[in-house]
């Protein structure tokens, strides 16, 4: 009989960073920092047991630099990410693995890019009824489609669809890079553009929509003309630094991903989950992925 399914989109960079900050250390037999390891293990197990979650892929950053630090010095890079947290990153991989889960290990790239081009691509899959991009991350908001592709904020449990990516932002979904460009974004390094803050960027976007379109007449930006014209002399004096900004904002969304609709099902746990949660202390995790395995 056919059925229509929602495809879960897991930033696991970030689960395993929200791991990492949200619970007690804990360390392995042999003396490893495995916490953030065995937190993510849970997340994406309390993920697969809720209802409608049946297709999941999960994408992490490999390392944390990418092509887009080549192109900025200031890019985010694993300066400041704290050395036991970088450790966990091969074990959280293999971990998602074993739990059964499609994972994207990203090196050149990064694993919002992943989850971008996962999101056009099964967005419009016959089958599909919703994809949903499970991160908090702004730079997200730009892959959201109508009420078809949705960004999903788990921990404060905050979907956004289309409309609510205008309300937050002001802006339309494909207007997120440009607005990221004015604004900044400190969670990846970019500055923005001096003089342009959160509500401008969002009132001029909204009428522009995009850069090149407001390095015209300052009257078109449709505020009052002294603010409208200091606006406008900022981007032309970093015209350059703005379009680079928005390149590094902008996901991919050609990133080579074998896996179609069926591989992304979840099918249980795999042969080795078990032994890893010997490993991680957490034995009762594998039991309760074994379980709900057989629920269904």
């Amino acid at each position: 009989m056919y059925r229509s399914v929602k495809v879960h989109l897991v930033d696991g960079t970030y689960e395993l960073f929200r791991a990492h900050f949200g619970a007690p250390p804990r360390t392995d037999a042999q003396g490893r920092q495995v916490g953030a390891t065995v937190g993510l293990l849970r997340s994406l197990l309390l993920l697969l047991s809720t209802p409608g979650v049946t297709h999941v892929g999960v994408a992490f950053d490999h390392v944390v630099e990418s092509f887009r630090n080549g192109l900025f010095s200031g890019y985010k890079t694993s300066a400041g990410v704290p050395g036991e947290l970088l450790a966990q990153f091969p074990l959280a991989e293999r971990a998602a693995a074993e739990l059964g889960l499609v994972v994207w290990p990203m090196l050149e790239l990064e694993a919002d890019d992943a989850l971008a081009t996962a999101a056009r691509r099964f967005g419009g899959a016959p089958g599909v009824e919703q994809v949903v991009v499970c991160s908090p991350d702004k730079d997200l908001a730009q892959v959201v489609d109508g009420g078809r592709v949705v960004r999903w904020d788990r921990r404060r449990d905050v979907v956004l669809d289309e409309p609510g990516v205008r309300a937050k932002f002001g802006v339309a979904p494909g207007s997120i890079p440009d607005y990221l460009a004015l604004v900044g974004d400190s969670a990846d390094g970019l500055p923005g553009v001096p003089g342009w803050g959160a509500k401008s960027a969002a009132a001029v976007l909204a009428r522009l929509g995009h850069l090149e379109g407001v390095l015209g007449e300052a009257r078109e930006l449709g505020l009052p003309r002294a603010r409208a014209a200091r606006l406008v002399e900022s981007l032309a004096a970093h015209r350059e630094q703005a379009l680079l900004y928005r390149r590094l904002a902008t996901l991919l969304l050609d990133v080579p991903l074998a896996e179609d609709l069926a591989a992304l099902e979840w099918r249980g746990p795999a042969a080795g989950l078990e032994a890893l949660c010997r490993e991680l202390g957490d034995e009762a995790t594998a039991r309760r992925a074994a379980a709900l395995h057989e629920r269904r």
